[in-house]
C-alpha cells in the first residue's frame, strides 16, 4: 500500500496529493490513527485446518465478499477522470459496496445507469450514499429524496463536521472546492502533464471545470459560501436524524460516532448502524482513534444496529483487528483514493486485491477458517514503545 501511496503522490498534482493524504493542523490525529492499529498485536491460534477460508460475510440481510466497503471520498474526480463512476465498477467486481459522497463530480444518475447498464452484472453491485446535511433543510432533503427514488441501499450522514476543519495546507497550496483555476493551482497542474492530459484535459473537452454535480443545478460551480442555504449545517441535531428516518425507507447510519453513548441514542432513533470515525483524522487533530473507542461503541449498540469503522485502515490485518472488537465492517478510503490516481478502476481494483489478501493472511495467522472466528482473544494490546517478550 505504501507503493500505491509514493505512486499517487507522484502522479498527482500537490494540491490534489495533499488533500487526499493529509490530516487537520499538526496532523497529530492522522499518525495517532495508525499508532493505535499497530499497538494492538495478534495472538494466532496454532493447529487450525486454514486450508479453506471464507472471507464473506453478511451485512444486512446480503453478502459481501470481505467485510468492507469503499468510504465516501470527494475529490475522486480530480484523482482520475469521472472517478467515482471508476471506484463504484472497481467495488463491484470486488463484491463490496460503494458510498457516493455529496460532494461527487459524477452525477448520481450517471452512477445509476453504471449499475444498470455494467455493475449489474458483478453479484456484489451494491451503492450507498453519504449526506452532508446543509442549512437548507428543504434542499438537503431532496437530495436524500433524489437518493432514495433512485434505490441507493443505504444513507450514510457525516455528522463529525461541525465547522469547517482547519487544513492549513489547503490555505497554501490554493485548494478550493468546488475546483477553481487559481495561481498556485495552476503552476501545480503544468508541473503534471500526464494528469493535466488524463484527466483535466478530458473534463475540459467533455464537460468542463470538475463540479459538485449533485447539487442544485445552479450552484453545481460555485462555491456554497455564495449561497449560505448549502453550506454544511453547524445545527445538525438529533431532531434532523428523525426527520431524516422518517424520510429514508432504507438503511440510515450516522458517520463519525465516537462515544458509546451516542450510538446509543442512535439505536433509540431507530438508526440501522453506526459508523466509528474521526473522518480521518482530517478534523479534529486531537481526536482520539476509531479503534481506541470501537468496543465501547460496540456495546452501547448491544447488537441492535451495525457497527462500522474508519480511520487508519492501511492493511489487511488491521481489518481483523477492528472485527475482533467487534465491528461488522470497515470502510476503506486512502488506499482506495491511492491506488485509484495511480491506474483508475484497475488501480481502485488493485488496493482491494492487496487487502483481501492480506487479510485472508492474517486470518490464516489468527487460526480463523471464516469472519465467525474473528474473537477478542485473538488480540493483545501494549503501551507504545513496549513489545512482546520472546
Amino acid at each position: 500500500m505504501a507503493d500505491l501511496r509514493e505512486a499517487a503522490r507522484r502522479t498527482l498534482p500537490r494540491f490534489i496529493f495533499e488533500f487526499i493524504d493529509r490530516g487537520a493542523e499538526d496532523e497529530v490525529a492522522v499518525a495517532h490513527n495508525r499508532a493505535a492499529f499497530e499497538r494492538i498485536k495478534i495472538r494466532g491460534r496454532s493447529l487450525v485446518d486454514i486450508s479453506q477460508r471464507d472471507l464473506s460475510t453478511t451485512l444486512f440481510g446480503r453478502r459481501m465478499a470481505m467485510p468492507a466497503a469503499v468510504a465516501p471520498m470527494s475529490p475522486l474526480g480530480l484523482a482520475w477522470y469521472q472517478g467515482e463512476l471508476a471506484m463504484a465498477r472497481a467495488a463491484a467486481a470486488a463484491g463490496v459496496p460503494y458510498t457516493l459522497p455529496t460532494m461527487a463530480m459524477t452525477p448520481m444518475d450517471a452512477i445509476l445507469a453504471s449499475a444498470a447498464e455494467r455493475i449489474a452484472g458483478e453479484s456484489g453491485a451494491r451503492l450507498w450514499f453519504q449526506l452532508y446535511t446543509w442549512e437548507d433543510r428543504a434542499a438537503s432533503d431532496r437530495l436524500v429524496s433524489r437518493a432514495r427514488d433512485a434505490g441507493f441501499e443505504a444513507l450514510l450522514v457525516t455528522v463529525d463536521t461541525a465547522v469547517s476543519p482547519n487544513r492549513e495546507y489547503n490555505q497554501r497550496n490554493g485548494f478550493v472546492m468546488p475546483f477553481r483555476f487559481t495561481p498556485n493551482v495552476m503552476l501545480d497542474m503544468l508541473r503534471h502533464p500526464a494528469w493535466l492530459a488524463r484527466v483535466m484535459g478530458r473534463y475540459l473537452t467533455t464537460t468542463g471545470l470538475p463540479r459538485m454535480e449533485n447539487y442544485p443545478t445552479r450552484h453545481r460551480a460555485t462555491r456554497p459560501s455564495n449561497d449560505p442555504g448549502l453550506k454544511s449545517t453547524n445545527s445538525l441535531s438529533w431532531d434532523d436524524i428523525r426527520r431524516l428516518r422518517d424520510l429514508w425507507p432504507g438503511k440510515l447510519l450516522i458517520k463519525g460516532v465516537m462515544r458509546g453513548d451516542d450510538a446509543a441514542q442512535a439505536m433509540e432513533h431507530g438508526l440501522d448502524g453506526v459508523v466509528v470515525s474521526n473522518h480521518g483524522g482530517r478534523n479534529l487533530d486531537s481526536a482520539v482513534a476509531p479503534i481506541e473507542v470501537l468496543a465501547e461503541v460496540v456495546a452501547a449498540v448491544a447488537g441492535r444496529g451495525a457497527v462500522l469503522m474508519d480511520s487508519g485502515v492501511r492493511r489487511g490485518s488491521d481489518i481483523l483487528k477492528a472485527l475482533a472488537l467487534g465491528a461488522d465492517a470497515v470502510l476503506l478510503g486512502r488506499p482506495m483514493a491511492f491506488g485509484m490516481a495511480t491506474a483508475g478502476q484497475a488501480g481502485a481494483a488493485r488496493a482491494l486485491a492487496l487487502l483481501r489478501e492480506e487479510f485472508s493472511i492474517a486470518m490464516a495467522y489468527g487460526g480463523c477458517r471464516s469472519v465467525a472466528d474473528i474473537t477478542p482473544d485473538l488480540l493483545a494490546a501494549f503501551p507504545q514503545g513496549a513489545a512482546a517478550g520472546g
